[in-house]
């Protein structure tokens, strides 16, 4: 197998006798390009773009976690059979479920489906500004997870493992393609949700911490907290940058002192780096995250001009405003206290409610991507760890269910109009083109010019990869 960079015995040791690593080089172009203290560099800024493996569809990718599990069946996926046997007993005996109390029959879905668009994707009332949308969508209708718990699913969604901490997605496309500006990070997740692993599923694990993500908060903190100070400590109100010149040069040679006498140590380094970075962040990200020059015609198609999307609008539009920008990654999450999309019960009050808060904010972000010139080479991924049963759990509810359930895609090589797979006849089961969690991933490199099967990297005495040991292209769905 193919890797990228590996750290190894001789690279370790030139580190050390050079004392300098990454995150000096970085530092060193920064503040002093005619002086560098290290004469000759023998590593590159571990940010810095680098090749795909073959020509790209996709440049960046654009995830809007639906953190809790939409149900497929109310929304992307509409099953008539279901609707003719409401209140029927289910046919066929239950797979593993999460909760095996409460259970009962079939139960039809609350909402109508119509048919949007040119190609006549059916969706459901839930989503009629995202219907407007399906021309350029793929509706993908057989995902499949190995987990019927949200911490399990949840960490395989994002990192390709059910069990075991391990890079999230962003981090190894970043690792594989670096970013395309170096004044702000390559991986952004905006309010990412605290429960059901948290921190772990942006993190760089084994990888270098270079590549881990960059949060604008979390679900715990509301907008308006965060529009004063999105990015905690970006600004220094106690020094000026002439000062901050002064105080990294200072740091520099205080840790290549450190290092002199030491092996390799990774975590320095990516202090180092996280530094520099922050430095460039100072003039760069303030005017990013700002949305006041945005015009009021753009705030109200992402919904800003209305308090129940203000929320999510503000991320919907941040993330167009990172992506135009070059930021390789970048998740938005749909995740509060009080908007789950896990409705074991009260299913119309919570998925109405929370359908409301994301519908026009997403359509506005695919609308804006198309009109700027965007989706073309920007890859949009919609979904969540799991979907919902077909029988109703406490009278009104339903139970998770990762044996069939729908995400879709859009714009950065997709072919827009289709509908890839299908559930059986009550959207139990995934029946056809099954596309598994790392046959997902798989694509999702596809589309970024990465062969998944070559983006590796040695840990533990084993090469490791965002797909495990599976993981297939589907070819279908690509222009």
């Amino acid at each position: 197998m193919e890797q990228h960079l590996s750290p190894t015995i001789s690279r370790r040791t030139l580190l050390r006798q050079s004392a300098c690593g990454f995150g000096l080089l970085g530092l060193t172009a920064l503040l002093a390009k005619e002086s560098q203290l290290c004469a000759e560099p023998q590593s590159i800024d571990p940010l810095s773009p680098k090749p795909p493996h073959f020509a790209p569809k996709a440049k960046r990718v654009i995830f809007l976690f639906m953190q809790g599990g939409p149900s497929s069946i109310d929304t992307f996926d509409p099953k008539p059979r279901l609707t003719r046997d409401d209140g029927k007993p289910l046919p066929f005996k239950r797979p593993l479920t999460f909760a095996e109390g409460d259970v009962g029959n079939l139960m039809r879905s609350p909402w109508a489906f119509k048919h949007y668009g040119q190609s006549g994707i059916e969706v459901s009332d839930l989503f009629p500004e995202v219907g407007s949308c399906v021309d350029d969508m793929c509706v993908i209708r057989s995902l499949v997870g190995d987990s019927v718990a949200h911490g399990g699913a949840v960490l395989q969604l994002h990192t390709g493992s059910n069990t075991f901490p391990r890079p999230s997605m962003g981090s190894w496309i970043t690792y594989g393609l670096g970013t395309e500006n170096q004044s702000l990070p390559g991986f952004v997740t905006i309010r990412p949700g605290l429960a059901h692993g948290g921190a772990k599923n942006y993190s760089s694990s084994f990888l270098p911490a270079a590549y881990q993500g960059t949060p604008i908060g979390n679900a715990g903190i509301k907008v308006e907290d965060l529009l004063a100070e999105p990015i905690e400590y970006l600004k220094n109100q106690g020094l000026t940058s002439e000062q901050q010149r002064y105080e990294l040069e200072m740091l520099q040679k205080i840790n290549r002192q450190h290092a002199l006498g030491r092996t390799y140590n990774a975590d320095l380094e990516a202090r180092i780096q996280a530094f520099e970075l922050a430095f460039r962040m100072q003039t760069e990200a303030p005017e990013v995250l700002s949305i006041d020059k945005e015009s009021e015609a753009t705030k109200k198609l992402y919904g800003i001009d209305r308090p129940e999307t203000r929320d999510f609008g503000w991320q919907c539009l941040l993330t167009r405003r990172l992506a135009e920008r070059g930021v390789r990654f970048i998740q938005c999450t749909h995740s509060t206290g009080a908007s789950m999309w896990d409705q074991h019960s009260e299913l119309v009050r919570g998925h109405t409610r929370n359908a409301q808060q994301v519908d026009v904010p997403i359509a506005g972000l695919l609308k804006d991507l198309k009109a700027r010139g965007l989706l073309k080479d920007t890859l949009v991924l919609w979904g969540a760890e799991f979907g919902r049963t077909p029988v109703a759990q406490a009278g009104d509810g339903r139970d998770h269910n990762p044996y069939g359930f729908s995400m879709w895609m859009a714009g950065g090589g997709v072919r827009g109009g289709m509908v890839y797979g299908a559930t059986d006849e009550f959207g139990y089961y995934a029946a056809e083109d099954r596309m598994h969690i790392h046959d997902l991933h798989a694509t999702m490199l596809h589309l970024l010019g990465l062969d998944h099967q070559k983006l590796t990297y040695f840990y533990g005495g084993r090469f490791h990869r965002l797909t495990d040991v599976a993981g297939n292209v589907a070819q279908k769905i690509i222009t």
